[in-house]
């Protein structure tokens, strides 16, 4: 029988019967889930990188000599200028921003409260117990520069001879730092109070400018007053440096944010790591520190006024990063006193801020657990009669 005129020709015996329009939406599925693929591949990627940063950023609240972004006195200064945080991140890809800043410790805690900083270096202790009093959510991991001095300088022709002298006049020192707290215990054990003199809050290289200017009559400092005594320029007539009271010595810790410590625990662990190996390397100094000392004028301070500041003083005790019962007992202090003083308005549970998780881990890995003595609350040696 034939076919009708017109009528379609049937298809032959395993001929396709997919029309063009089939093919085509076959090509879109199969593109689509090529793409799905590729977009499944990129997260897990992501996934798999979620414990790793692209930076990690460490907010420093000092400045060398003429505002250089450059500290000495420290292990944090000892990582910086050693690159010892970018040789162990160099590596992974993830680089390191340094933040030097001349507002201190307030600049940092600036930084904190704005997500723009996951550690803070030496951060002094009363601008770290003011931003945990404020609400920051941070740790408090390691020591990190601790029985730091305080000096007292005045222009050279000045009459001020002791600290009742302050009485009535101008004196400069930054407020928010733990300057300030150094401050307020030092003139509370000589009868006076903030009241007695007017306060002008400088940063320290503008207390320095202010000292040479006779802007001020005195101004609170650390050892780089020493570089103007030698210059002729200023008289120091006070020195705390822990032998009337050890508690005016200034300390300084490593801080971290809690998210980024939530977030890369691993990270966090090498940080550090990093800070233990820079104490190490500076108590290996003890016997001999002129090569630490040298290494520390790149911040503007001469190489005799590092001696002379820490000439009573073991740079590795300096060095030292255990949160031991000294330090803890310091803090504790500083708390209470901040509040005494008006500096916070609540309290807090330092042992609770305090997490040593990381740094056991660390003296554990270097076999350095015994390496640094241990002090009691009252500044002994533990152990020691």
């Amino acid at each position: 029988m034939t076919q009708g005129v017109g009528l379609p020709e049937p298809p032959r015996p395993g001929a396709s019967s997919k029309t063009p329009v089939n093919r085509k939406k076959l090509t879109m599925r199969r593109t689509l889930h090529f793409f799905l693929f590729l977009i499944s591949l990129i997260l897990v990627g992501d996934v798999a990188r979620a414990d790793k940063p692209t930076v990690i950023r460490i907010a420093v609240p000092s400045v060398g000599i003429g505002n250089r972004p450059i500290i000495g006195g420290s292990p944090i200064a000892n990582i910086g200028l050693r690159g010892m945080m970018e040789d162990e991140f160099r590596a992974d890809g993830i680089r390191i921003q340094w933040t030097y800043l001349p507002g201190a410790g307030p600049a940092v805690n600036e930084l904190f409260a704005n997500g723009l900083a996951d550690f803070g270096g030496g951060l002094g202790d009363l601008p770290s117990i003011v931003g945990k009093a404020g609400g920051l959510k941070t740790k408090l991991l390691a020591a990190a520069g601790i029985r730091q001095h305080t000096y007292l300088a005045v222009p050279a022709d000045s009459q001020i001879r002791t600290i009742e002298d302050l009485r009535g006049k101008q004196v400069a020192y930054q407020k928010g730092t733990n300057i300030q707290l150094a401050v307020a215990k030092i003139i509370a054990a000589h009868g006076l109070t903030e009241h007695d003199f007017r306060a002008v809050n400088m940063d320290n290289e503008t207390a320095k400018s202010a000292i040479i200017t006779h802007s001020v009559d005195a101004a609170f400092g650390q050892y780089d007053y020493l570089q103007l005594r030698d210059q002729g320029t200023a008289r120091i007539i006070y020195v705390a440096n822990g032998e009337d009271n050890p508690s005016f010595l200034k300390h300084s810790t490593l801080i971290a944010s809690e998210e980024f410590i939530n977030k890369y625990p691993e990270i966090t662990e090498r940080v550090v790591k990093v800070l233990v190996q820079a104490a190490k390397w500076q108590s290996d100094q003890d016997a001999n520190p002129g090569p630490l000392y040298q290494l520390w004028t790149k911040s503007g301070v001469p190489f005799n006024d590092w001696r002379e500041d820490l000439q009573k003083n073991s740079v590795k005790q300096l060095a030292s990063p255990l949160v031991d019962d000294y330090i803890r007992a310091q803090y504790k202090r500083a708390v209470d006193d901040s509040k005494r003083f008006g500096l916070i308005r609540n309290t807090f549970d330092v042992d609770s801020w305090v997490d040593t998780s990381f740094l056991q881990k660390a003296l554990h890995e270097l076999n350095l657990e015994n390496y640094w003595p241990q002090y009691d609350a009252s500044g002994k040696v533990r152990g020691s009669s």
